[in-house]
């Protein structure tokens, strides 16, 4: 795995790791990984700044990660 997807996936992870999901709501966020890639080359990771990218370009993501972006919404707003 190249480097760059291998420090989009690490910046996945911390994001996901500092919002607080469980285990579980984790691993669905690793199927963003080639769409970050993809839509967010040129975005500096950090305060969640990917996954903003990623929001802004729904509807361009895969099916997987529109359902994990979908997911961190809905548990977002219920822990709120």
């Amino acid at each position: 795995m190249p480097i760059r997807q291998l420090t989009v996936a690490l910046f996945l992870s911390l994001a996901v790791i500092s919002t607080g999901p469980t285990q579980a709501a984790k691993a669905p966020l690793s199927l963003c990984n080639a769409d970050a890639e993809r839509l967010c080359h040129g975005v500096h990771s950090g305060s969640g700044k990917i996954i903003a990218c990623l929001k802004q370009h729904k509807d361009q993501v895969g099916v997987g990660c529109a359902k994990a972006l979908k997911a961190l919404k809905a548990k977002r707003e219920r822990d709120h």
